[in-house]
């Protein structure tokens, strides 16, 4: 008997069901974030004086959490790489290096927070963050969303079981990021 279940060894147009069912889901947040993301350059493009407003985020700050970002998404190759070589425990070691950088950048994003908002720049101090709170805690939504998940994978992969989820996992993690990088440049840079 095998020790895979249907779904995973069954395929769709020559893609496996994993696959194809995470490719589906980041079409659905492509939606989503895309709409955030349009959304905002074109309130943007009508309301010069957010960039009055987008002066007083931290651009040393958010280029930290993009290195930070960027790192744990090569982690997350490596262990792609660990678990195709059938690694299984270094796969897990190198998805918890991946859970370590979402810890970091959501710890930074905590305090990046607590210090604006104890200078007034709360969701209501108007427009620009207003879509700041809102996009950048999405995001880190989607990235707390990752961690918990690359846990399971990671618990897993220690035992040499399901290492093809540690792929499925990846591609989700580096489009976490790929959101983070265009999130940067609107949010910290573009002022």
């Amino acid at each position: 008997m095998s020790a895979h279940t249907i779904a995973t060894t069954r395929s769709a147009m020559g893609i496996p069901t994993g696959r194809l069912a995470v490719w589906w889901v980041l079409c659905s947040e492509i939606v989503i974030f895309g709409g955030i993301l349009v959304s905002y350059i074109m309130h943007r493009l009508g309301h010069p004086e957010w960039g009055h407003q987008a002066a007083h985020t931290n651009l040393w700050i958010g280029a930290f959490n993009t290195l930070v970002l960027l790192s744990s998404s090569l982690s997350a190759v490596l262990a792609h790489q660990a678990a195709e070589q059938g690694n299984g425990p270094k796969a897990a070691r190198l998805l918890f290096a991946t859970i370590g950088g979402g810890a970091t950048f959501l710890t930074v994003k905590g305090f990046e927070w607590t210090e604006e908002i104890t200078h007034g720049m709360t969701i209501q101090s108007g427009g620009f963050w207003s879509y700041y709170y809102t996009a950048a805690g999405i995001h880190a939504t989607h990235v707390l969303a990752g961690m918990v998940i690359m846990v399971f994978i990671a618990m897993a992969a220690l035992k040499n079981r399901d290492l093809h989820r540690v792929e499925l996992v990846g591609i989700y993690w580096h489009f976490v990021d790929i959101v983070w990088i265009f999130l940067f440049p609107l949010l910290y840079i573009a002022k």
